[in-house]
């Protein structure tokens, strides 16, 4: 349904609202018509944002039918406010921008994936990215420092929407105050299943001008093609950067695959690695602070190299300096993989990178899950032809295989001389290292690295 005016956009504001409300409590349009003693035809003309001008006492029999308390009726009178709704939500938007949620997490090591990030979307070279990764890597965190740098640089609106039961600490669902449920309508038509009134709200917000749509924490993105389309074709400003554990698979998505920070420095010293200036920092942020002699440098890159570089794993080992040196926090985590996440439990963040290792290997297609179950029984190196003889499958679809399994940041690629070029992570084979009797795809084969 086209809208032309800021009235249209706050009526569809207002409809997606009590639909919303109807939906929560469980109501049909013929139930609320009974309670509220309002017409069916009524309240669909509603919640299809026909009703430019609810009067007063349409609004009030709502609220009543829809058991509102003092807070939510409050809000919803406002929202039904043609001034508040339409024309003045508009203009706070541009007028004062909204923001990407706050954060206290420091951000170490991620200055080349922000500043490319930035500059794809801030130029409009890219309209859709989604970063992809190991639950635990980051992407949540550099997609807050992408938004914080669009907002201050340009201005951009940014609405951010956190999707319900994901992982991704931001400290929940926040989509930009007064803009909440236009966001979240935007996200169900084009994420979920979503009326289709939705977008046509949010193209009338945020109508031919620069704005950032951050959806956060998609699972297995299953994105409504047509309704992307059009909300990139009404929208012909607005970027949308995704995170998300696999990608949409859309046509003109930039895929970023965000890997784990690097555990040596460009020199090839230690202290000068991403992932050691991070743990250092999580140390001095703990009751112990870290004295960084080359000794200690040392032990902490060993400890880095075997949490794979991922910062919440980082989060949760620095935990542990409360109690512990450096060198006793490497001996337990040294003990081996299938005692590493065990360890870190009960620590911070550990809890949530155990749910994203297990989400994101119990996904997998089953036989990808045995394979992967395999390659981690032994150091976790591995190569193309040792997939081919595991599997029996082509190299082609051997290849397929193991970019499937880079994108979703359980593999990683590796440049050490002498060693294979695949990798199972740490954290990884912590989760997966299960060796089993049979595989589906044929007889036990032993990876010809290390297994």
């Amino acid at each position: 349904m086209a809208v032309d005016t800021a009235a249209g956009a706050g009526a569809l504001h207002f409809g997606m609202m009590v639909r919303r409300h109807r939906i929560r409590i469980g109501l049909t349009q013929r139930e609320l018509a009974d309670f509220s003693t309002i017409s069916v035809r009524a309240i669909r003309d509603i919640e299809q944002g026909r009703a430019r001008r609810p009067r007063t006492d349409t609004v009030r029999l709502l609220a009543d039918g829809l058991r509102l308390g003092p807070r939510a009726r409050a809000a919803f009178e406002t929202a039904a406010n043609r001034g508040m709704a339409g024309r003045a939500l508009k203009e706070g938007f541009r007028a004062e921008p909204p923001g990407p949620p706050a954060v206290l997490d420091p951000i170490v090591g991620r200055e080349r994936e922000a500043a490319v990030i930035e500059d794809e979307l801030g130029s409009g070279a890219e309209r859709l990215i989604t970063i992809v990764g190991l639950g635990g890597v980051g992407k949540t965190r550099l997609a807050v420092e992408v938004a914080g740098r669009l907002r201050a640089a340009a201005r951009f609106p940014v609405l951010w929407y956190t999707m319900p039961g994901s992982s991704a600490r931001t400290g929940g669902d926040l989509a930009g105050g007064d803009f909440t449920d236009v966001t979240r309508g935007c996200v169900e038509d084009v994420f979920g299943s979503g009326d289709g009134q939705g977008v046509g709200a949010f193209a009338e917000l945020a109508g031919d001008g620069p704005a950032l749509l951050v959806v956060d924490g998609l699972g297995r993105p299953e994105p409504r093609p047509d309704r992307l389309a059009r909300l990139l074709r009404e929208c012909p400003d607005l970027r949308l950067l995704v995170t998300a554990d696999e990608p949409c698979g859309v046509r003109g998505e930039r895929q970023f695959l965000l890997a784990p920070l690097e555990t040596t420095g460009p020199d090839g010293e230690p202290a000068d690695a991403p992932a050691v200036r991070l743990f250092h920092d999580l140390a001095d942020r703990t009751a112990r602070r870290a004295r960084r002699t080359p000794a200690e440098t040392a032990l902490a890159a060993e400890i880095c190299r075997r949490l794979d570089g991922v910062p919440l794993a980082l989060r949760a080992a620095a935990s542990w300096l409360l109690i512990y040196d450096l060198e006793t926090l490497l001996r337990c985590l040294a003990a081996g993989p299938a005692e590493l996440l065990d360890h870190l439990a009960g620590t911070d963040g550990a809890s949530g990178l155990r749910e994203a290792l297990e989400r994101c290997v119990g996904r997998l297609p089953a036989a990808d899950a045995e394979l992967l179950s395999v390659l981690s029984a032994g150091d976790g190196g591995f190569s193309l032809d040792d997939v081919v003889a595991l599997t029996g499958r082509s190299l082609p679809a051997s290849g397929r295989v193991v970019r499937d399994l880079l994108l979703r940041g359980l593999v990683r690629t590796s440049q050490e001389p002498g060693r294979p070029p695949f990798q199972v992570l740490e954290t990884v084979r912590a989760t997966a290292a299960r060796v089993p009797e049979q595989l589906p795809f044929g007889a036990p084969h032993r990876v010809s690295h290390g297994l």
